[in-house]
C-alpha cells in the first residue's frame, strides 16, 4: 500500500475516489481494522453501513472482504445515516465502519470507524495503528477461518430507540420543512418522524450521491436558500436541513432565519440538564460563549474541548457528560452511546417548540446573545505561517489572551474573540469570529480575513 496519511485524517478516512483511494485501499483498511479489533480483544464481528454515493457500495464490500480475510465476521446494516451506524454499533455491541464523505462533494468518500458501543477511534486511539497496518498489508497471524458476511436491517430499531429518548406524540401540530439534500435524511426521516403530529414538507428526499440540487453541506448559507424559501412559502413552524450522512442538522425558524448551532446546543443542554441525571455539558471551543454562560445559569458544568467527534466523545466518556454540542451542528448524547446524531437533536428542538405556544424565533432568542460570523473558509498556501502572522499581530496587545488548544484562539478585552484553524479534512483555513454586536464582529472579521487572504 502507498502512504495513506493524506487520506487518514485526525478522526476518519476521507479522500477523492479513485484518485486518493480505491477498493484495494479499502480492502487493506478493512483487514487492518479487523486485526485492530481482534488484537484489542474487543470483538469477532464488525457492523458496516453506507450512504448513497456511487462509490459507497463497492468500497464497503471491499472493506468487508478485508475484514473477513482476517477471520472476523461482518454484519451489513446496508443503507443508512452515520448515526444509524452508531446505533447499530451500540445496540449490537460491535465495532463499526460507516462509508460516507458526509458533506463533501460527490467525488469524495470516506470511512468513520468506531469501537463497540460507538466509542471513537482517532489518531491517538487506534487510527494511526490501523493506517500503519494497512500500509504494510501483511500480518504474522494466520487466521484459522474466513469470516462470514450477513445482513441486518436496523432502521426500525433505530427509530424506536430515538422515540424512547424524546416523546413527540403529545406536542402541538407542527408544519416542518425538511431538506435532506439528496442525502441520507431522505432515508431516515420518513421512518423516524412517521405517525407524529407533524406535517412534513419534503425537499430533495431522493437519494442521489451526485447532489443535483445543492451540496449536502448546510454549514454553507447558500445551501439553506431552498429550505428558507420553502418555510416561508408553506408558513411552516420550522425548517430542518440535514447534511449528506444526516449526522448533522441545521435549523431555521418560522421566518426562514437560521438558528445558530450554538443556540441549539444551549437549548438541548437545558433540556438534558432538566432530566437531573448529570450536570456536565461539553462544548467545543468555537461555540458561542453564550453556551457555557447558559449551562452555568441552569446549574450545569460546561467543559471546553477541541473540535472533532473523536475528541468530543473521549471528553464525554472522561467526564460522563450528558450532552455535547459543536458549532458545526454535531450534537452528542450520553443516551446515544455518546455519539452524534442530527435526528435526535432535531427531535429535541421539535419537542421544545411543540410543548409550548411561542414561535421558534421567540423560543430561541434567549439562547442567542452575541453576533457571530459563522465559519468562513479560505484557501492559503501555508496555513501554519498564516496563523503565525495573525498570532503575532494580536499576542502582544494588552488584555489579549491566546491559546492553541485547537488552532489559534484569541480573546480580546472587549469580549470579542476569534478562532483560526486548519481543516482536518480539507485544504482550508477556517475562521470563526464572535463579538458583543454585529458592527464589532464585522470589523474584526474583515481585519482577520484581510490578513489571511493577503
Amino acid at each position: 500500500m502507498p502512504d495513506l496519511s493524506p487520506i487518514i485524517k485526525a478522526y476518519d478516512v476521507r479522500g477523492v475516489v479513485p484518485g486518493d483511494w480505491d477498493e484495494d485501499v479499502s480492502r487493506a483498511i478493512g483487514a487492518a481494522f479487523a486485526e485492530f479489533v481482534m488484537s484489542d480483544g474487543e470483538a469477532t464481528a464488525v457492523v458496516t453501513a453506507h450512504d448513497m454515493r456511487e462509490s459507497s457500495v463497492p468500497l464497503s464490500r471491499a472493506f468487508a472482504e478485508g475484514v473477513i480475510s482476517r477471520g472476523v465476521d461482518v454484519v451489513e446494516a446496508g443503507l443508512g445515516s452515520t448515526d444509524l451506524l452508531y446505533y447499530a454499533s451500540g445496540s449490537l455491541d460491535m465495532p463499526g465502519a460507516m462509508f460516507t464523505a458526509s458533506h463533501n462533494p460527490a467525488q469524495y468518500n470516506g470511512i468513520k470507524m468506531c469501537r463497540a458501543g460507538a466509542a471513537p477511534i482517532g489518531q491517538d486511539s487506534g487510527l494511526a495503528t490501523i493506517r500503519e497496518w494497512a500500509e504494510r498489508d501483511a500480518y504474522d497471524r494466520v487466521p484459522d477461518r474466513v469470516g462470514t458476511v450477513s445482513s441486518q436491517d436496523v432502521l426500525a430499531g433505530y427509530a424506536d430507540h430515538l422515540h424512547s429518548l424524546v416523546d413527540l406524540s403529545g406536542i402541538r401540530p407542527l408544519t416542518v420543512v425538511v431538506d435532506a439534500g439528496n442525502g441520507m435524511g431522505g432515508h431516515t426521516v420518513p421512518v423516524v418522524l412517521a405517525g407524529l403530529p407533524l406535517e412534513i414538507v419534503p425537499l430533495y428526499f431522493e437519494l442521489d450521491g451526485s447532489f443535483p440540487n445543492h451540496e449536502a453541506n448546510p454549514l454553507d448559507p447558500a445551501n439553506l436558500v431552498d429550505l428558507q424559501a420553502a418555510v416561508r412559502e408553506h408558513g411552516a413552524d420550522i425548517g430542518l436541513a440535514f447534511d449528506g450522512d444526516a449526522d448533522r442538522v441545521f435549523v431555521v425558524d418560522e421566518n426562514g432565519d437560521p438558528v445558530s448551532p450554538s443556540a441549539v446546543t444551549a437549548l438541548v443542554a437545558v433540556r438534558e440538564l432538566a432530566k437531573g441525571r448529570g450536570t456536565t455539558i461539553i462544548h467545543n471551543l468555537i461555540t458561542s460563549r453564550a453556551v457555557p454562560e447558559i449551562v452555568r445559569e441552569y446549574g450545569g458544568e460546561p467543559v471546553r474541548t477541541r473540535v472533532g467527534h473523536s475528541f468530543i466523545k473521549e471528553e464525554m466518556a472522561r467526564t460522563d457528560a450528558v450532552f455535547g454540542g459543536e458549532h458545526s451542528a454535531h450534537y452528542y448524547f450520553r443516551d446515544f452511546w455518546r455519539a452524534d446524531t442530527g435526528m435526535l437533536a432535531a427531535m429535541h428542538v421539535l419537542a421544545a417548540l411543540g410543548e409550548q405556544s411561542r414561535p421558534l424565533s421567540e423560543l430561541t432568542a434567549a439562547y442567542s446573545r452575541y453576533a457571530a460570523s459563522g465559519e468562513i473558509n479560505s484557501t492559503v498556501a501555508d496555513t501554519s505561517a498564516t496563523m503565525g502572522e495573525v498570532r503575532d499581530a494580536f499576542a502582544e496587545q494588552d488584555g489579549v489572551a491566546v491559546d492553541e488548544l485547537d488552532g489559534l484562539t484569541v480573546q480580546l478585552p472587549d469580549g470579542a474573540w476569534f478562532n483560526l484553524r486548519a481543516s482536518n479534512t480539507e485544504p482550508l483555513l477556517r475562521l470563526n469570529v464572535e463579538a458583543p454586536d454585529e458592527a464589532r464582529m464585522t470589523e474584526l472579521r474583515n481585519r482577520i480575513l484581510g490578513m489571511v487572504r493577503a
